[in-house]
């Protein structure tokens, strides 16, 4: 039976984002697809519901994935959560988390200081500036954030400490997770960075990052 991997883009992304990722990860071994969602004018119960509907359809194909895992790249990452958190039904596997923002975004919250920047978050604008609650639920999630201080956010969201570019290496740690790494890439980098993607495999694996 294989491993099942479900890929998250994020916001303003398409799926094709996460294409050096995949291919990292189908040389690993593992079935891949991408899920797209529409990030800022779709209201988020619904891309929720449609995620949910994938996981159990791969339940019902032959031969069915021994496990269902989830890797969303920044509100991606949020996504994935939210999606698994009450759902019983669902089938099981593990999420990784990208260079996402669980505690809430800085950047977002400077960018609505601009005139469309409201428009720009869209549905997704409440998630990006409160975040979510700490995690309790039965799966293991791991976060991977990035350190290279390099991107059009840092200036929108004033960081004082170690960041990607958008997203702070503080906002990325959520109580309740299993684990938490950081290497050194920016925020989109972290799709491309050959290190990510190990520590990615690694945690669907064995449900901890490499030492």
């Amino acid at each position: 039976m294989t491993e099942h991997v479900i890929l998250l883009h994020g916001l303003w992304l398409r799926g094709f984002s996460m294409l050096a990722l995949r291919r990292r990860l189908l040389r690993a071994g593992f079935a891949v697809q991408d899920f797209e969602y529409a990030s800022v004018v779709a209201q988020p119960q619904r891309s929720l519901l449609q995620l949910r509907s994938a996981m159990r359809a791969l339940m019902g194909s032959r031969p069915a994935p021994r496990r269902v895992h989830l890797v969303g790249h920044s509100l991606g990452g949020i996504v994935a959560l939210e999606c698994v958190r009450d759902a019983e039904d669902l089938p099981p596997g593990r999420i990784v988390c990208l260079g996402t923002p669980l505690t809430g975004s800085a950047a977002a919250r400077g960018l609505l200081q601009w005139p469309l920047g409201a428009r720009m978050l869209g549905y997704s604008m409440r998630a990006l500036l409160d975040g979510i609650p700490a995690w309790n639920g039965a799966r293991e999630v791991g976060v991977i954030a990035g350190s290279m201080p390099h991107g059009p956010g840092a200036w929108l969201g004033n960081f004082s400490g170690a960041h990607d570019g958008t997203v702070a290496v503080a906002e990325t740690q959520l109580p309740g997770i299993a684990d938490h790494c950081v290497v050194p890439a920016t925020h989109l980098g972290l799709l491309l960075s050959a290190t990510a993607a190990r520590q990615t495999t690694a945690f669907l694996r064995n449900g901890r990052f490499e030492a």
